[in-house]
Parts: C-alpha cells; structure tokens; sequence
C-alpha cells in the first residue's frame, strides 16, 4: 500500500503523544465531561492540536473535521478534508485500559481515500488506502467471511435477550478498534443503533471495507461523509454474508430508535 511516509510518521507520532501520558503507566491527566458521558482530557486536545498542524502542513488544501475542534462549513467546498478522532475510547485512555486509538482519515469526494488507526497501548498501528487492502504492523487483512448469522462474535459488554443466540467477545471502548477487530477476523459482527459522528468511523470503516467487511448504516445504506451534519444513525460492519441478516435482525429497532432519538 502506498502511503506517505510523513502521514505514518505523524499518525505514530500523535499516539506516541497520547501514550506518553497514559493512565496506564501511572501519569494523572486532567480531565472534563463536556456533557454528561461524554468525557474528554487535556490529551486529547493536546493530540488534536498536534494532528491540526501536521497534517495542515502536510495537506494545505485538505479541510479538516475533528471530535475536538470547532466545525467550520468552509470544509464542505473541500474536495479533500481530515476527519480526526485524537483519542477514540477516551474512557479506555482514562481507565488505564488498552482500547483506545488515534484515527485519522483522508476523505475525498465523500469516501474515505486513505485511513490509520494508531493504537500504540496494543502496539498495533492499522493502515488502509481505497483499492489497495488494510493492514495491521504490516500484515495484510482478511476480515470474518463468517456465513451462520447465530453464533456470530459481537465486541459488547452484553446482547439483549432478542440477540442472545450470538457471542460476546473482549469490547474495547474505541468503535474504531471493535470495527477493526472485524478486519482482522477477531469480530463477525459490530452494530449500533445510535447518532454517531464520521469522526469515529472514518478510518476504520476503510480499514474493515478493505478488508473485505461489508460496511453501511443501521439500515444497510452507504455511508458518506463531509456532510453538513456529520451524523449517521447507526453502523453495521460485519462478514458480508451475514449482512442480510443482520439488517433484516434490526430494521425494526433501527426505525424506532433513529425516529426517537434523532434530535
């Protein structure tokens, strides 16, 4: 896969950045909820400011998209924009446990072009381009090609008593590592049903769409991105012959959900 060396460079760099100040070797950081649940460090921002730079510099004309930094819809006349996610399971980083990451992803006309996952706590860095396959340290990606909907392994803390004839496997608090593990085959299945922000998915949809995993909405759409609000409801990623299924499972509280929940 051909990637800009400097790209890998400052991807590595920003999780060197966020590890270096990591819980899980005994530092304290500060931080904040911004809403309830929704908690946020003086890391984050501090890896936000460093990817803005870097990757401004490195891409002039790219507009930029990112969980900590103010939106600007000057990046919807950019046919290139960085949707940025600094530290994706923040509640992971916080804890001291491993499940979290740096995402960063390069979108052009809507679609994910170019996306890294560095998740330096796993020592695990995640790469993908559009046509050109993912990979993780280096080593190509198969995702699941599981074909049985029922036993199929879902990253969660618990399934509903409806979805109980699937498996639950290890769920890191990143949505990007648990729809990561589907590329790499360590996960058949990862399904929300909520308001979501391309910030979160960007990178590791690519990686898991590479892959060979089928990627869409709760509903079993496409998904886009540099939207004017960058919201999708729900995601599905999952082997592709259990997609089908796996709609036809949760169509029903998708539609009520996304009616109640949308603003």
């Amino acid at each position: 896969m051909i990637v800009s060396k400097r790209l890998e460079e400052i991807v590595r760099e920003a999780g060197r950045i966020a590890l270096s100040q990591w819980p899980g070797h005994g530092h304290e950081v500060e931080n904040w909820e911004k809403q309830p649940g929704d908690p946020v460090s003086a890391v984050d921002l501090e890896v936000d400011r460093f990817l803005k730079r870097e990757l401004g510099a490195l891409l002039p004309a790219a507009g930029w998209l990112s969980e900590e930094t103010s939106d600007h819809p000057e990046r919807l006349d950019r046919g290139l924009i960085w949707l940025v996610d600094p530290i994706d399971g923040t509640r992971d980083y916080l804890r001291g446990r491993s499940g979290w990451c740096v995402s960063v992803s390069l979108i052009s006309a809507g679609r994910p072009l170019i996306g890294l996952l560095s998740a330096p706590a796993r020592d695990e860095e995640w790469v993908a381009v559009a046509g050109q396959g993912a990979s993780r340290n280096g080593s190509p990606l198969v995702a699941s090609s599981r074909s049985e909907f029922a036993g199929a392994r879902v990253p969660t803390d618990s399934l509903p008593k409806q979805d109980r004839d699937l498996a639950i496997v290890d769920k890191p608090n990143s949505i990007a590592l648990r729809i990561a593990m589907v590329a790499a085959d360590e996960a058949d299945l990862v399904a929300t049903l909520r308001w979501g922000f391309e910030w979160d998915i960007a990178a590791a949809t690519l990686i898991a769409r590479e892959a060979g995993a089928e990627v869409t909405d709760a509903f079993g759409h496409p998904l886009a991105y540099n939207k004017r609000d960058p919201r999708a409801f729900g995601l599905l990623v999952c082997a592709p012959q259990i997609h089908a299924d796996a709609v036809e499972r949760l169509a029903e509280r998708a539609a009520r959900i996304a009616l109640v929940t949308k603003d």
